[in-house]
């Protein structure tokens, strides 16, 4: 996952959801990190995630293009148009 790159990308790791936003990249969810296999593959690939993260924002960071901080907009919520 390219972090910050479109609003439709999505990663799921067990019951934990990880959705790319082109403001933000927000996890739902829960992640038990079990000490076996299972666990360790999962710690993985949570890591490669946020270290995308990361390497983006120190990234931009060092080039001055990362703001202090960003405001969020607000979620609109629709009537569902098929109830």
């Amino acid at each position: 996952m390219k972090p910050y790159a479109n609003e439709s990308e999505t990663i799921q790791i067990a019951d934990l959801t990880i959705e790319n936003r082109t403001d933000r990249v927000s996890l739902h969810g829960s992640l038990d990190l079990t000490r076996d296999c299972k666990g360790l593959a999962a710690a993985h690939e949570l890591k490669a995630v946020v270290d995308a993260v990361v390497t983006l924002l120190e990234k931009e960071a060092s080039n001055g293009k990362l703001p202090e901080e960003i405001v969020l907009e607000q979620t609109v919520t629709v009537d569902n148009p098929f109830a």
